[in-house]
């Protein structure tokens, strides 16, 4: 069972207790109160006690008093309803756990997702509600890994629905158009424990830096599979690379760290329905402050 069910569920049971409390439980212990007061000044008066509203008052509270099982009930739905709304229709938090998107993103990275820059979705069914945009060319982009629904993963949008996608020696052509690539020096990868050549790629109106080698294979291997074009049904396989046919409806994503990222080049293409939200903040990296802030 995931947070996002877990919140869900939380934020039931604590709201299922707010209403009993505000339509029920609290009226009832207001009439109670009501009565042990009246049925205390008349004992004072019959006493010859002293009735002071400072006295009435006291007795009146210990009867509106909340129970201690309320406080963490019904007292906590304001605090589960805030923290669900925000995750699930505005801004969801994660932690980035590998290299895949070195030099963007590190590890250790805490970064927000917009979750409505593609269209509010409903929660924990994920079915697109309202149309708001689409993920563009060059986006950052969390999504539930194909394989596994209950993983989310992180990569970069390359390839529309409807593109021609072809990778041929690590160079990435899109409807008949290479995509610029320009060497800008070396990046310290600590994952490597080396350097590696750092490049500047254009896609779309987003300029970005990667990690890639030239010279190395197109291909991803995945450690319980053999090295194959991604979908059998839409790509083909070249010398050396593959051309894909992107279909309605579907990403192609990749990595940033190229020779370091298992994405589309292995497991195939992303469908709309996968989609989580556009990552798009560093929010706090504990091991290096200056990260905070806004990243493409």
């Amino acid at each position: 069972m995931n947070f996002a069910v877990i919140l869900f569920l939380l934020t039931l049971v604590t709201g299922a207790a707010w209403l009993i409390e505000a339509f029920y439980l609290r009226p009832r212990r207001r009439r109670l109160a009501t009565e042990r007061v009246r049925a205390w000044e008349q004992d004072q008066l019959a006493r010859g006690g002293e009735v002071s509203a400072e006295s009435r008052e006291l007795v009146r509270d210990s009867v509106l008093q909340r129970p201690w099982w309320l406080d963490y009930t019904a007292g906590l739905f304001p605090v589960f309803i805030i923290v669900f709304v925000l995750r699930s229709f505005l801004f969801e938090p994660f932690k980035i756990p590998s290299g895949s998107m070195i030099p963007t993103l590190l590890v250790g990275d805490l970064i927000l997702v917009n979750k409505f820059t593609y269209g509010v979705r409903l929660p924990i069914v994920h079915n697109k509600g309202i149309k708001v945009g689409e993920p563009q060319r060059g986006d950052v982009m969390v999504f539930r890994y194909p394989l596994d629904t209950s993983v989310d993963y992180i990569k970069r949008v390359i390839g529309l629905p409807g593109d021609q996608l072809t990778i041929q020696g690590n160079r990435i052509t899109i409807n008949g158009q290479l995509v610029p690539m320009d060497r800008t020096g070396e990046f310290y990868d600590v994952e490597r424990g080396g350097y590696a050549p750092l490049y500047s790629e254009r896609l779309g109106d987003i300029t970005h830096n990667l990690l890639t080698e030239l010279d190395n294979s197109s291909f991803i291997r995945l450690p319980d599979r053999e090295v194959q074009v991604p979908d059998r049904a839409h790509c083909k396989p070249s010398p050396g690379g593959f051309t894909c046919q992107i279909p309605a409806g579907h990403y192609f994503m990749m990595g940033d760290n190229r020779e370091r990222s298992q994405d589309s080049r292995s497991w195939g293409f992303v469908p709309e329905e996968n989609i989580v939200g556009r990552a798009f903040f560093i929010w706090m990296n504990f091991s290096d402050l200056k990260r905070i802030g806004s990243f493409r």
